[in-house]
């Protein structure tokens, strides 16, 4: 079987081949090279706990459907809107 000339054209046959496998991740000496640059950052202080099970439920659907935020022309806002906390009080 003859193969055809333009190597487009040709089947995916690496049986004849030897495939050349690149490096993947560089060498270990510069492993936690970032990790070592970055300067500490000392915790601000304790955070107050979150609640979980029925009390997370509750506040989840408090921030969605009890206060929600409107844009001009009564159209609610996402969750992630700055607008609700410019406006203000």
């Amino acid at each position: 079987k003859k193969l055809p000339r333009n190597r487009s054209q040709r089947p995916h046959d690496f049986s004849r081949h030897t495939l050349k496998m690149g490096k993947v991740h560089g060498s270990l000496a510069r492993a936690g090279k970032v990790k070592g640059q970055t300067p500490k950052v000392e915790p601000s202080g304790e955070k107050k706990k979150l609640p979980t099970g029925r009390a997370k439920k509750r506040m989840q659907y408090n921030r969605r459907f009890v206060n929600v935020a409107t844009a001009a022309g009564g159209k609610k806002l996402g969750p992630n809107s700055n607008a609700a906390k410019m406006a203000g009080p």
